[in-house]
């Protein structure tokens, strides 16, 4: 069988390079600086379009600025993008996705092979982020955490792994996330575990999946959902997002986000340079300026992006409701996308039969 798992990640502490716009670790496309001459290149770049105002003041127009560059954005969600890119209606130069969804590009062939000679600040990530897909492939610029928050006012029981989610006193107060959804495939992973099973095993982890079922309240398809039924006392506990942990606290102030003591699940968005762009060494100087120590640190402390960049330093305050920390990244488990992607129709299926049925 298969291993869904890539295990338990280690990392090792690396020396701090310069890195940042305006560093020598970014060839400038345009002539340096205020200096850069001529029309601006425009380089496309396909994103989701959340906090596009923060994304334009502190990260793209500095770029535009040091290297004569004109950003244009794409919108849109996962699947949307992708699928305009792989069907070649876009000008596309880089795109930003999930990992699941960028596996799905690379095995249609969708993304140009990267080289890691112009990316020096690759040298300052976490070794997890660095080829989360394949060292061909572009790197993962955030890592969130896959944990579990809990409503210690309707949950008496203290949540401390995956396996506290079978407790028959969470009947009533428990969601789950929909095999669907981008998490989905973790929380299978995580019943095959509780099963036992050291490997991947669908047999016991739906069996598992069985068992809990009653203790569902709802599975949930959308992050807002989770956070309506957790604020309005509909649910008391289930996994969720590191990343939405301050939603869920704004609702309910006295709640508890887990890492589970068996690891949380590591969710990593990526960013690839499409086939066929014209300004392929520009993607990479972006891709390089986007892991730079600058720009990790303005999105971690505005609390959009968790930093994969290990020279970030964040207090306390600043790092709540942020994956941070070599700590914290260590523990994390990571899911092998290839095996997800091969498979996902059948549980989707399997769970379409004997779960939601």
């Amino acid at each position: 069988m298969k291993k869904l798992l890539a295990g338990i990640l280690s990392f090792s502490m690396m020396s701090l390079a310069l890195a940042g716009c305006g560093s020598n670790d970014q060839p400038k496309a345009g002539g340096a600086g205020g200096e850069a001459k001529g029309e601006p290149q425009k380089l496309v770049i396909s994103t989701w379009g959340f906090s596009e105002d923060f994304f334009r003041k502190e990260v793209y127009e500095p770029f535009e600025k040091e290297h004569n560059v004109k950003i244009v954005l794409e919108i849109g969600n996962n699947a949307e993008r992708l699928n305009k890119v792989r069907q070649g209606s876009s000008d596309v130069d880089l795109i930003y996705l999930s990992d699941y969804y960028a596996q799905q590009g690379i095995e249609s062939g969708a993304f140009e092979k990267i080289d890691r000679s112009r990316i020096p600040n690759l040298d300052q990530i976490y070794d997890i982020a660095k080829a989360p897909l394949g060292e061909e492939y572009g790197p993962a610029y955030t890592i969130g955490q896959f944990g579990i928050a809990y409503n210690p006012k309707l949950v008496k029981t203290e949540i401390k792994d995956w396996k506290d989610l079978w407790n028959p006193e969470l009947t009533g107060k428990l969601t789950l996330p929909s095999i669907t959804s981008t998490t989905g495939p973790m929380v299978l992973d995580s019943a095959s575990a509780v099963a036992g099973s050291k490997e991947f095993n669908e047999d016991q982890a739906f069996a598992k999946m069985k068992e809990v079922n009653k203790n569902v309240v709802k599975f949930y398809d959308k992050t807002s959902e989770y956070v309506n039924m957790f604020g309005q006392e509909e649910i008391g506990v289930g996994p969720i997002m590191e990343m939405y942990f301050k939603d869920i606290k704004a609702a309910v102030p006295e709640a508890v986000f887990v890492q589970p003591a068996s690891g949380g699940y590591a969710v990593m968005n990526t960013v690839n340079i499409v086939k066929g762009s014209k300004n392929k060494a520009l993607a990479e100087d972006f891709i390089n300026y986007q892991l730079s120590k600058e720009v990790q640190e303005k999105t971690a402390k505005a609390k959009i992006d968790s930093p994969v960049n290990k020279t970030v330093q964040l207090t306390e305050e600043e790092a709540k409701g942020v994956t941070y920390g070599e700590e914290t990244v260590s523990k994390l488990k990571m899911l092998d996308m290839k095996f997800v992607n091969e498979h996902s129709k059948a549980w989707i299926d399997r769970w379409n039969r004997e779960i939601t049925q």
